[in-house]
């Protein structure tokens, strides 16, 4: 085992690892906010710009070491792309499907609270 103080000059510790706890196609909901929305993306940690990070307010800012989802979103007036944190993150209950433009282009069938990514999108 190799000391990194000794190579590094410091003590270097990683974050911890925390597991995704949503997947593509899956609707979610915002704990606080309650828009809903389909997985279509997931950063492991924070990837967004310091600017949109800091444009949160500190007492709400999310910890970045943390899995963020890229969301097909409503609100009930309209659609958009969202950038959630997983601890703002819950299963939707629902049963219902998101109501979203771009929906029909990326994903096929929509059952049981998820969507099925079409295969052309795969990686």
């Amino acid at each position: 085992m190799t000391d990194t103080t000794a190579i590094f000059g410091a003590d270097i510790t990683a974050p911890p690892v925390v597991h995704a706890r949503f997947s593509i196609g899956d609707v979610v909901k915002h704990r606080r906010f309650g828009f809903r929305g389909v997985v279509f993306d997931i950063d492991p940690v924070f990837a967004n710009s310091e600017e949109w990070y800091r444009a949160i307010p500190e007492e709400s800012r999310p910890d970045k070491h943390q899995p963020f989802y890229h969301l097909l979103a409503e609100n009930g007036e309209t659609s958009y792309v969202a950038y959630v944190s997983q601890q703002n993150l819950l299963a939707d209950d629902s049963g219902e499907p998101v109501d979203h433009p771009a929906i029909a282009g990326m994903f096929g069938t929509y059952a049981n609270g998820k969507y099925q990514l079409r295969s052309l999108h795969r990686h």
